[in-house]
């Protein structure tokens, strides 16, 4: 990474209890990052030590080059934060409180309309802007929050739990939303979540914090490397109502051995095996034609990043807990 966003250097943060940050040290680069782990991992305790909300017990840390114990005010004018918690006053519409909080970050009343509409645009609500927020659903809440986050043109924004209380419909439209605030505008963002399969379809980067401690930082990609191992997927004919179990036993007989992809998307219907160079892709197609099924995909299968997590695992119930998650 050519340029840091964020830097942080033996960060630590303790309570009389618990240490909720440990000699935590990591640089975030430009783009779309995700910081993920257990609830309780830190998560929170960090995004409020960055935007100078709460001091550090020791070590040092910057954002945007600024240091977050003596320029807590510059780095909140040029950041943008989504809160996890539930913060918006019911009783006026979305329009009045994204309005309000960017004259908050200091745009001119003129500007804050005109940014408040386009926000709010961007985001779905431009429809519903007049609706008092208490009428709104909990996806048009959080979109509220991802409004006011946005709306002052944010270099960086702090997403704290972004899909939190979601359906899987919302949960996507969301992570949409969130991978376009970099590609349409250039921001940069860091996205917490305990859900490891959710930032592997939009962060670039990926950091791993259990127990305040850094696990592991690296790009999506190397957590997802490319297997040897196929996933087949096949049509059903009147001749073979379960195309699947078809393939499967016709591999079989060649000598190959195939699994159902348990855990995948209509798992019972795909099928995983090793490739073994080009020949095996040569076999499946054969065997696929003289079945005289339609081949719906064969593709390599990715690690996913909870996976690659399950093999490095030490025994750890913490990490094990939000890999559980995954997906």
């Amino acid at each position: 990474m050519d340029v840091t966003v964020i830097a942080t250097e033996s960060l630590s943060k303790r309570f009389p209890r618990v240490t909720a940050l440990d000699r935590l040290s990591v640089d975030v680069g430009p783009g779309v990052t995700g910081l993920v782990g257990a609830n309780g991992a830190g998560k929170s305790t960090l995004i409020k030590i960055l935007l100078g909300l709460s001091p550090a017990t020791e070590g040092r840390a910057e954002v945007l080059g600024l240091d977050v114990a003596t320029d807590g005010a510059a780095i909140r004018e040029r950041v943008g934060y989504m809160p996890e918690h539930d913060c918006l006053p019911p009783d006026v519409s979305a329009t009045e409180f994204v309005v309000h909080m960017a004259r908050m970050s200091g745009l001119p009343a003129t500007a804050a309309r005109e940014r408040t509409a386009d926000t709010l645009r961007h985001v779905g609500l431009y429809e519903e802007r007049y609706r008092p927020i208490g009428g709104y659903s909990t996806g048009m809440k959080q979109r509220v929050k991802l409004a006011q986050a946005l709306v002052h043109d944010p270099q960086l924004v702090f997403l704290d739990e972004p899909t939190n209380g979601l359906d899987p419909v919302g949960r996507d439209e969301m992570l949409g939303l969130i991978r376009r605030i970099h590609t349409d505008f250039g921001i940069s963002v860091l996205v917490t979540s305990h859900l490891l399969g959710e930032l592997e379809r939009t962060c670039d980067h990926v950091v791993v914090v259990d127990g305040g401690k850094l696990l592991r930082s690296s790009s999506t990609r190397d957590f997802t490397q490319t297997t040897t191992t196929l996933a087949i997927e096949v049509t059903d004919t009147d001749e073979h109502p379960d195309g699947t179990r078809a393939v499967r036993d016709a591999l079989h007989a060649r000598g190959v051995t195939v699994q159902d992809a348990g855990g995948l998307p209509g798992a019972g219907h795909i099928l995983q095996l090793t490739a073994q160079g080009e020949d095996t892709y040569d076999l499946v197609r054969d065997v696929i034609a003289d079945l005289g099924l339609g081949l719906v995909r064969m593709e390599q299968r990715r690690h996913q990043i909870a996976e690659v997590f399950k093999d490095d695992a030490d025994g750890d119930a913490q990490r094990k807990e939000a890999v559980g998650h995954g997906n």
